[in-house]
């Protein structure tokens, strides 16, 4: 009886307020309590009832190692070399290279083709053997060598003798807190018989830009045996915790745009390379809670991951705060990914997400459905599986990244919601994202984004897209877009207009333009205004590694309705970051 009166007042007082309310929710609702989910990497994020706005962090081009500065070769092997009783001349048929891998017999054919079917000396048959020492060292095997053992020459056919060079032993010093183990999987990768110098250096400006490094070289040293080698690895560790403070006001102002944060990360928690995030958020309205652990699995770098978040959030924006509409969300997410091509230059990764999400909405403290495909208690149940692929090209003058994800809903797998009608958790999406970063100048950048998703049906408000804010449409307020499916383009400039060398600062200033749209599956536009276009200027301070201050003024050029009543809605966006330790 006082649940059908709870819910006969609230219905009053919607139709008191008029169908504002109506379109107010719809509005607001998406941006209340929902986990963002970084699919990227494990990272601290914020409640939304919507899908994540997938942000890839910046990556400015940098020079790789230099091989010199990486590897310090041995001497070439020495090879047991006895004189063989040779003299005037002697025809060869043929050679016979024995205990040769790395190269096809038609391969040693050709190279030694001048040499037979003809008298030649001593010193030829000498050159012979140098020429398949040659053709090792010049394809990177450096410590592989030929030698011609003691044999009968008088039956026309001539044996050579190569020793592939190997590792003996590969020693790690340097490590404190990382374990031997993580960087020698990762050499051993690398270090497969014959020895080959690329191969090598590759691993090791590979193991140069991993972030628990800070330096890494290596130097090749003769070994006990002929043709083994011991490799000794030396490596500095990269500082591994690190806390993070940052404000800003990129949070919707229904539930009050002024956010502060914590994070603390710890790259090397037990000594493999496993990663843990703690992290904190609030605003006036808001709370968000965050946990993610990633582990590595295999010297290739594929790593398994967990993440956590429970957020909730009242609106108190006037005069809909006397309704008292309060959001809660937990999620979960496990995820798999592999690099499946890795490269100093470039890498490929496929992997997988299995994510289940809950959340609930009520009014004055009574559960009531206010998000599309909720039940009649206010929960909306969804577990997604989703494949992504990413891709990343990077030189010492550009960096190019690409994210393709496919999400697959499972209707009715953990009490996922499925409905009558759509949206229910019943559905499939792709979203593809691409960034372009090239410098231009010193300490200039051009920053190209991309953001692109489809739906094949409706969608709950947590798989929708949307648009508006400091990262996506400055110009407008935070989630001023949202749609079942939606584009995203961005340009910026980043040119350095004040540099402060003891400090290690630089001051940018950052005119950039923004433009966005967003339409429903059955093509329809959410709003006559579901296409926007803003551009402005903006400022970003930065001091090392450790302070990072973003001011950014967005025009818009397409108006729409607002009222203005904090800086994010007159187009004033600030984020200031602080890393310690």
């Amino acid at each position: 009886m006082s649940e059908s009166y709870g819910r006969l007042k609230i219905t009053r007082l919607i139709v008191n307020l008029g169908f504002g309310l109506i379109s107010y929710v719809g509005f607001t609702l998406p941006i209340l309590a929902q986990t963002r989910a970084n699919t990227l990497t494990p990272q601290i994020i914020t409640p939304s009832l919507r899908s994540p706005s997938i942000q890839p962090p910046v990556q400015t081009p940098k020079p790789l190692p230099s091989p010199d500065d990486l590897l310090n070769p041995s001497r070439e092997p020495s090879a047991p070399q006895k004189d063989i009783p040779v003299t005037g001349t002697i025809t060869v048929n043929r050679f016979e290279v024995l205990g040769s891998t790395a190269f096809s017999q038609l391969e040693l054919d050709q190279v030694l083709l001048p040499f037979t079917k003809r008298p030649i000396t001593f010193s030829e048959l000498l050159k012979a053997r140098s020429l398949i020492t040659d053709l090792y060292v010049n394809r990177g095997y450096i410590t592989s060598g030929a030698f011609i053992p003691t044999q009968d020459l008088q039956n026309g056919i001539v044996r050579i003798q190569v020793i592939e060079g190997g590792l003996e032993e590969i020693k790690i010093t340097g490590v404190e807190r990382l374990s031997p183990d993580y960087v020698r999987s990762r050499m051993n990768i690398a270090t497969g018989a014959p020895l080959n110098r690329d191969r090598l250096i590759q691993a090791l400006q590979v193991l140069q830009i991993n972030p628990l490094i800070a330096s890494v070289s290596a130097e090749l040293s003769a070994g006990t045996r002929a043709g083994q080698n011991i490799l000794e690895v030396r490596v500095k560790e990269a500082k591994s915790l690190n806390v993070q403070l940052s404000l800003d006001n990129n949070r919707a102002p229904s539930v009050g745009s002024l956010r502060r944060k914590v994070q603390v990360s710890e790259a090397n928690l037990t000594g493999l390379g496993d990663t843990l995030n703690v992290g904190y958020s609030n605003t006036d309205g808001s709370n968000s809670y965050d946990l993610s652990y990633a582990l590595p699995i295999n010297p290739y770098n594929g790593t398994i991951a967990f993440a956590f978040n429970n957020g909730n959030s009242n609106v108190l924006e006037k005069p809909f705060n006397i309704l008292d509409i309060y959001a809660n969300s937990t999620s979960y997410d496990f995820t798999f990914r592999q690099p499946i091509e890795q490269t100093p230059s470039q890498e490929l990764a496929l992997g997988f997400t299995a994510s289940y999400r809950e959340s609930l909405t009520s009014l004055l403290q009574i559960p009531f459905p206010l998000s599309a495909g909720a039940d009649d208690n206010g929960v909306t149940k969804i577990s997604v599986l989703r494949a992504f692929q990413e891709f990343t090209q990077r030189s010492s003058q550009s960096v190019i990244s690409l994210r393709s994800q496919f999400s697959l809903g499972l209707g009715g797998v953990f009490g996922s919601n499925v409905n009558a009608s759509f949206p229910d958790s019943r559905f499939v999406s792709w979203r593809g994202q691409s960034q372009y970063v090239s410098l231009l100048a010193p300490d200039t950048f051009l920053l190209l984004r991309g953001d692109l998703q489809f739906g094949d049906r409706a969608l709950l408000p947590s798989e929708q897209i949307g648009f508006g804010g400091q990262d996506t449409l400055r110009g407008y307020r935070q989630d001023v877009l949202l749609g079942d499916n939606g584009l995203n383009l961005s340009a910026e400039l980043r040119v350095p207009i004040l540099r402060v060398p003891e400090w290690e600062g630089i001051l940018q200033i950052v005119p950039f333009v923004d433009a966005a749209a967003v339409w429903t599956s059955s093509g329809e536009a959410n709003s006559s205004s579901n296409t926007l276009l803003g551009t402005g200027l903006g400022l970003r301070w930065r001091v090392g590694n450790t302070l990072d201050v973003r001011l950014d003024y967005g025009i818009p050029l397409i108006s729409v309705p607002n009222s203005r009543n904090t800086a994010q809605e007159n187009g004033l966006y600030f984020n200031l970051n602080f890393t310690g330790f």
